[in-house]
């Protein structure tokens, strides 16, 4: 496993390094109807998410957040290690848009206006999948 990414990779990291990231700060300032809403969708998504404290569960997933933003934007983690939390942290954000109803257009995987903003999850996991896959297949 390479210490370093390729140069090549590094556009992809730092762009959605960044955008997690930020999501992530976002998050961790976020008000008590934020909170409600957040947690709300996706405990309507993934009902065993309702157990959970609404404030403990942003505040987690902000952690996460930030987290999976760090590991892209520096370095020295390795892109397969990186890819890894960026697919499994997407992997998650994809289930919610497939999940959600009203998100997608009836019959079809083509966002309704109401998805778009998750729909871009998809671009997420499939950055993440590409620096696993190039990690791979260089053995």
């Amino acid at each position: 496993m390479r210490l370093f990414p390729r140069t090549h990779q590094l556009p992809a990291r730092l762009a959605a390094g960044a955008y997690i990231l930020n999501s992530g700060i976002d998050m961790a300032g976020a008000d008590q109807d934020t909170v409600a809403g957040v947690h709300g969708m996706a405990a309507g998504t993934y009902p065993f998410l309702s157990k959970q404290d609404p404030a403990r569960f942003v505040g987690l997933l902000s952690k996460a957040q930030i987290a999976v933003g760090a590991a892209l934007l520096v370095p020295v983690v390795p892109s397969f290690v990186a890819g890894a939390a960026l697919t499994a942290f997407a992997g998650g954000l994809v289930g919610l848009y497939l999940r959600t109803p009203g998100m997608r257009r009836e019959g079809s995987l083509r966002p309704s206006q109401q998805g778009i903003a998750l729909a871009k999850d998809f671009w997420l996991l499939g950055i993440g999948l590409s620096l696993m896959a190039e990690e791979v297949l260089d053995r």
